[in-house]
């Protein structure tokens, strides 16, 4: 009953007015930064980080979390159309979806995987709904110590799952944890590493580290290749899939969004390799496998599901724990640290309005989406003809703007620059901006709770391990570390970074 009462509280909040114009807002810019390749969800949420100061935290969030599984439906357009993943969690979509288009089919596979997608979406906030209140209550009972072996496993997840050398994901990891340390200490208050730049006493902010890591380093990166599209110019039509086409998905999108919503809790997991995994098992469960890769709507429906799914459970551990699962939750955690808020298990009982809130709106949004992709998809393909020399310079002025606009500061203007340079550097170089976004954010967190541990045991290390739940997960995280010594777990990590790359 608690929990009906918490989602009729949390629809009166959802269908505010501003609250609807923001979730619509959201859901819009997702989907069109989806459509649009070269972009992606994370890029897209740096970029309007900046607005959400103008608005209520409700919102500014709701807008926020709309953009991120917004973007998951806007993927499968560029996909199926053009052969060019909108963002990364659609890159399994091309496989199939393409092929379907060229037979003519474009219209079933655009259909199917906006119906998978909202069903996907659909089911994971329900458990959403239903799994976060009683984990919250669990999560209470974390002291500081469960606290930081939790994201010393989350950390270490997210670096084994990375593509490539781990021990570059590891050492990038390391430099973010530094990156975030800069500025006062947050218990003696003495400086540390501002070298005597006073615009450094307060850290250097989010807003200009992942603008510049994935706004500006994309930009240069893409400015490299010469980026060619060619959209399908015949018309498309028959939206609705055929009886024969419904028999053939409603299986893979209960799997893909089984799959996908566990694994878009773990740490590292996401989006990304759910749609992967659910491709790989759609392979394997079907009568026809080498169908797969020549149009099977199997291969559409399944992975479009699994990502929308995913995108959903990363909620979960952001909402219960105040842990950020991805870099997409790293940058909505800092949205709630901008407003003042602190997501975990608290946050039920001290704003339910704000957690009953976003819950809903995720219900409304999914319905906007599914009105924005079906009838829309004219639309969407113009905006795909719009030329990469004119997009560039549009998402580099926004990101200057954006930026400055942050903090009122030309400093934090040269910090996005300079982490466009070396976001830019690190593609050449093998190295993935996201362990370092996420090492940046739960930096800080890290520290303050192995301070507080050691505090209250008095400077003793066994702390960690003679609480059980902390123990099991530092010894958890050191398997994960040492997995790469053995040889059946580093070539099945090797074959999956292959897979994703």
């Amino acid at each position: 009953m608690d929990m009906l009462a918490g989602l009729g509280q949390g629809f009166a909040v959802a269908l505010q007015p501003i609250n609807l114009l923001y979730c619509f807002i959201g859901v819009f810019i997702g989907t069109l930064v989806g459509v649009l390749p070269g972009i992606g969800p994370v890029s897209a949420m740096a970029l309007l980080l900046p607005v959400t100061m103008s608005a209520t935290p409700e919102a500014g969030i709701i807008m926020m979390a709309g953009i991120y599984y917004g973007s998951m439906y806007g993927g499968s357009t560029t996909s199926i159309l053009v052969n060019i993943p909108g963002e990364a969690a659609s890159v399994v979509t091309c496989l199939d979806g393409h092929e379907m288009a060229k037979r003519g089919r474009a219209g079933p596979a655009l259909g199917i995987a906006a119906l998978g997608s909202f069903a996907a979406g659909t089911f994971a906030v329900v458990a959403l709904m239903l799994v976060a209140p009683p984990l919250a209550g669990v999560a209470v009972v974390f002291g500081p110590a469960e606290y930081f072996s939790l994201m010393v496993l989350g950390l270490t997840l997210l670096t084994f799952l990375t593509q490539g050398s781990m021990a570059k994901a590891l050492l990038i990891a390391a430099f973010g944890v530094v990156v975030g340390l800069v500025g006062s200490d947050q218990i003696t208050a003495v400086q540390r590493l501002t070298f005597g730049r006073l615009e450094l006493l307060d850290g250097i902010g989010l807003v200009p580290v992942v603008m510049g890591l994935f706004g500006v380093a994309e930009i240069l990166s893409n400015l490299e290749h010469d980026l060619k599209r060619q959209v399908m110019e015949t018309r498309i039509g028959g939206l609705w899939p055929s009886l024969a086409d419904w028999a053939a998905a409603k299986w893979p999108i209960l799997r893909g969004t089984v799959l996908g919503f566990f694994l878009g809790i773990l740490p590292g997991g996401g989006a990304v390799i759910a749609a992967f995994a659910s491709y790989a098992l759609e392979r394997k469960v079907s009568d026809t496998p080498e169908q797969f890769g020549k149009g099977a709507i199997a291969g559409v429906a399944g992975p479009e599901a699994a990502n929308n799914a995913a995108a959903g459970g990363a909620f979960i551990p952001l909402m219960t724990l105040g842990i950020p699962p991805n870099v997409v939750m790293a940058l909505l955690l800092g949205a709630f640290v901008m407003h003042g808020l602190q997501p975990g298990p608290l946050m039920m009982a001290q704003r339910p309005d704000l957690f009953w809130g976003i819950v809903a709106s995720m219900y409304i949004g999914n319905a906007m989406l599914l009105v924005l992709n079906m009838p829309l998809i004219g639309m969407w393909v113009q905006v795909l003809k719009l030329p990469y020399r004119v997009m560039f310079p549009l998402i580099l002025m926004f990101c200057l703007v954006g930026v400055f606009a942050s903090g009122s500061a030309v400093f934090d203007v040269f910090v996005m620059v300079l982490f466009g340079v070396l976001g830019y550097l690190m593609r050449k170089f093998g190295y993935e901006p996201a362990p370092l976004v996420l090492a940046f954010v739960l930096g800080p967190m890290l520290e303050n709770n192995l301070r507080k541990s050691l505090i209250l045991s008095q400077g003793s290390f066994t702390i960690f391990i003679e609480r059980p739940i902390s123990a099991v997960r530092l010894v958890l995280a050191a398997s994960v570390l040492a997995a790469p010594l053995l040889p059946m777990l580093a070539r099945r990590r090797a074959r999956l970074a292959t897979t994703e790359s």
